[in-house]
């Protein structure tokens, strides 16, 4: 009896011992952060900015037209800037990172510790930090997007200006390709290591961590689901609405109309298309239809393949009322 207790003992001191260390083993694990949620805060920041300029523009509604156009790198500059002092540069995160429950960390301090668990360990930003991120995301947008539209305007591109003009605008066109190899090869990075969205983030060992450890995500994917079919169903519908002729759309489905009134209109001397009597009469050649002049002119122009409304007939040429037919 005696050795059984003593073996029950040893086994379970065996066994506190390998849970002691498999607790061990996991706190030195870090936590990866989830991917989708960086990626849909730096959405919603866009989105969000967006929203900003949308409601600024309509106060200038009343200005002179086009004035505001020529300050438009000035008025996204101003806007990045007042998103970063109210929210990086007071220690809090931009609205899109803040919705998807994460914030800044300076991976420089968290670095030689070896125990990162949670990934809510590590202070935030510094100050040098946050007036890198400020200079690289509000100043160096700006000066680009200035640089590119005095070069555009300039026509540095031009094969006839002066060789210095035109060595400046290859070395921008080079810069820039540079930037975009530089972006995709840190998005594929990003995407295995789950670190650092852009060139920025990296170069400044700011990361993205979670910022409470029990708060969900504040934008659902039911919702998120739910609005990239409607903005996608859209889209079709914005592609595809300008290729039909909505005249032919119209005849087609006119079998199955159970529409008794239609039959006013063919009388024959009612406009097909407005349904009204027509001021000033024309026919539709060859078939001999009657339109109002504005409805069939602007008709065939829209479409030169227009159809007959009534017939289906192709229509060739259009004629007033007694008078000489035109094309």
């Amino acid at each position: 009896m005696l050795s059984m207790y003593f073996c029950f003992a040893i086994a379970t001191t065996l066994l506190i011992k390998e849970l002691s260390m498999w607790g061990f083993q996991q706190s030195t694990l870090p936590i990866s952060i989830s991917r989708v949620n960086q990626v849909d805060a730096a959405r919603l920041d866009v989105e969000m900015s967006a929203m900003l300029k949308e409601q600024l523009v309509k106060v200038f509604l009343l200005m002179k037209p086009g004035m505001l156009f020529q300050y438009e790198a000035e008025l996204d500059a101003f806007l990045e800037f007042l998103i970063w002092r109210f929210s990086i540069w007071v220690d809090k995160p931009t609205p899109g990172i803040a919705l998807m429950n994460l914030r800044y960390r300076d991976e420089r301090a968290v670095e030689p510790r070896d125990k990162v668990r949670t990934g809510l360990e590590g202070p935030g930003l510094t100050v040098a930090q946050k007036l890198w991120y400020c200079v690289a995301t509000v100043g160096g947008q700006y000066i680009w997007a200035r640089l590119q539209s005095f070069s555009a305007f300039r026509r540095w591109g031009d094969t006839e200006q002066r060789p210095l003009a035109r060595r400046l605008w290859i070395l921008i066109q080079r810069i820039e390709g540079i930037y975009r190899a530089a972006s995709f090869g840190n998005l594929l990075i990003f995407l295995c290591t789950g670190r650092y969205r852009n060139l920025i983030e990296r170069a400044l060992r700011a990361r993205l961590v979670y910022g409470s450890p029990n708060m969900n995500r504040a934008v659902s994917f039911e919702y998120m689901n739910r609005q990239l079919v409607w903005n996608e169903f859209s889209e079709m519908l914005l592609l595809l609405l300008p290729l039909l002729n909505s005249s032919s759309v119209k005849n087609l489905l006119r079998p199955f109309s159970k529409d008794k009134s239609s039959g006013s209109a063919e009388d024959g001397t009612a406009c097909p298309i407005c349904q009204a009597t027509p001021t000033i009469p024309y026919v539709a050649l060859p078939c001999q239809h009657r339109y109002c002049y504005y409805c069939l002119r602007t008709r065939c122009a829209a479409a030169p393949s227009f159809r007959c409304s009534r017939c289906s007939e192709p229509v060739v040429a259009m004629q007033r009322l007694g008078g000489v037919p035109t094309e």
